[in-house]
C-alpha cells in the first residue's frame, strides 16, 4: 500500500460512514398516502397555522354538481350533507372556523390525477386505492363504502338476485370510479360496461334505456331512486370481501406537508363518534338492500 494514498482512503471511508448514518437516521414517512406523502420539511399541526395553499385559509375541493346526500342544494359551503359536514368537522379539528374554509370546484378525475394541487384536500366520494396513491396522498378513511346496482322497475336487471344474473345486462358507471371497477372485475359482464364522465350522464342513459343498470355507491343509489329516478330501484349491494375495506379518503397533493395532520383529524373524528353521528344524520336511509352474491 502506498502511504501517500492513505489520507484519501480514510476520508472516503469517513464520508461513507457519515452518509450511512444520515440515511439510517432519516425519518421514514408511513402516512396513508405512501412514501413522502407528508411532503418535504418539518410538519407542523399547530391549530389554524398549517402549511396551507392560502395562509390562514383551508381550501377544500369537490366536483360540481355536488350531489346529495353528500351535499345539499349543490352548495358545498352550506354545511349540509355528509361530506360538507365532514369537511367542516375536519376543518374545526385543524383549527379553522367555517369562515376560514373556502371551496374550489375540482372535477372528479382531476382530484387524483398526477400534478400539483391547488386545494388543501378534496372530498368527493373518492376511494383510497394503491393506484391512486401513486399520484396523490390520502387521509385515513372517513366512510366505509359498499357499491350498489340501480335498474328501472320492471326491467330484467331489476329482478336480479345474484351477480350471475347481471352478467348479460348492459351496465354503466362513472369513469375512474370504483363502481366501474366493480362492474368490470366483480360482475364481469358479457358486453362492455358503458363509461360516463358524470353520474348525471349515467342516470340519463338509464332513463333512456341506453343501459339496463348502473352502479354507484349505496347512499347515492338510494338518493337517485328516491328523488331523481323514481321508476328505478336499488337492485342490491355487493358484499365486502377480504380484509381490506373500500373507504373514501380525503385527497391531498402527493407532497402535501399536512397529510399527517389531516389524517390525525379524521382519526380523532372517528374515535370520538363524530363520523358515526354525521353518517346517521345524513345517510341514515342508505342501510337496507339485498346483498348480491
Amino acid at each position: 500500500m502506498r502511504l501517500a494514498n492513505r489520507p484519501l482512503q480514510l476520508a472516503a471511508c469517513a464520508a461513507v460512514v457519515l452518509l450511512t448514518a444520515a440515511v439510517g437516521c432519516a425519518p421514514q414517512d408511513e402516512s396513508p398516502g405512501g412514501p413522502r406523502a407528508a411532503g418535504q420539511g418539518k410538519q407542523s399541526c399547530d391549530r389554524g397555522k398549517l402549511a396551507t395553499v392560502a395562509d390562514g385559509k383551508l381550501t377544500v375541493g369537490t366536483d360540481k354538481p355536488a350531489y346529495a346526500p353528500w351535499f345539499h342544494d349543490d352548495d358545498p359551503a352550506n354545511g349540509k350533507g355528509f361530506e360538507s359536514a365532514v369537511a367542516y368537522a375536519v376543518a374545526e379539528q385543524l383549527g379553522y372556523a367555517k369562515g376560514a374554509v373556502r371551496w374550489q370546484t375540482v372535477p372528479f378525475n382531476n382530484a387524483f390525477a398526477p400534478g400539483e394541487k391547488k386545494f388543501d384536500f378534496d372530498i368527493n366520494q373518492i376511494s383510497i386505492s394503491a393506484s391512486r396513491k401513486r399520484a396523490v396522498a390520502f387521509s385515513s378513511g372517513y366512510y366505509d363504502v359498499r357499491q350498489a346496482v340501480i335498474a328501472l322497475k320492471g326491467s330484467k336487471a331489476a329482478h336480479a338476485k345474484s351477480i350471475a344474473d347481471l352478467k348479460n345486462v348492459k351496465l354503466g358507471a362513472q369513469v375512474g370510479s370504483t363502481s366501474l371497477d366493480v362492474a368490470n372485475d366483480t360482475i364481469r359482464p358479457t358486453q362492455p360496461v358503458a363509461p360516463f364522465q358524470k353520474n348525471d350522464f349515467a342516470k340519463s342513459a338509464l332513463k333512456n334505456g341506453q343501459v339496463d343498470a348502473i352502479l354507484t355507491d349505496l347512499p347515492t343509489a338510494f338518493y337517485i331512486t328516491s328523488a331523481e329516478v323514481r321508476d328505478a330501484k336499488v337492485v342490491g349491494q355487493f358484499a365486502l370481501t377480504g380484509t381490506a375495506k373500500e373507504q373514501f379518503g380525503l385527497v391531498l397533493d402527493k407532497e402535501s406537508r399536512i397529510t399527517g395532520c389531516v389524517t390525525a383529524a379524521v382519526d380523532a373524528l372517528r374515535k370520538d363518534g363524530t363520523l358515526a353521528a354525521l353518517e346517521k344524520k345524513w345517510l341514515a336511509d342508505a342501510v337496507d338492500a339485498p346483498v348480491l352474491k
